[in-house]
């Protein structure tokens, strides 16, 4: 698995969770990781990105509640879940664009398996 989500769980409304999303390491370079949230009988959407340079954007529902940041050193980037909402209740995706691999293999993006993120009420 080349990028590995996880920290999901159940949360009352109001809480927090942290999600985790490890980047192998026989990636060399991303320009940038998002994570991307799907709910049942729902289209995924993007939550927030974290590019390279460590620009930053956020989806309007998530805005001052998430936080996504990044750990080179670690090749891991986490989403910071503030103040969680039953509506934030969702399959939680990281995504990695422009990626390219040690081998010198290049793909646009590719996907993590997903981690479950329930908020109770």
């Amino acid at each position: 698995v080349q990028l590995q989500a996880s920290g999901g769980g159940l949360a009352q409304a109001g809480g927090s969770l942290r999600l985790s999303c490890v980047v192998s390491e026989t990636i060399i370079r991303v320009n940038a990781v998002g994570w991307y949230r799907q709910a049942p009988g729902k289209q995924r959407e993007l939550v927030a990105t974290i590019t390279s340079g460590g620009s930053t954007n956020y989806a309007d529902s998530v805005k001052v509640r998430f936080t996504v940041s990044r750990d080179n050193a670690k090749n891991t980037v986490y989403l910071q879940m503030e103040n969680l909402k039953p509506e934030d209740t969702a399959v939680y995706y990281c995504n990695a664009r422009d990626v390219e691999y040690r081998s010198g293999t290049y793909y646009y993006e590719q996907w993590g398996q997903g981690t479950q993120v329930t908020v109770s009420s």
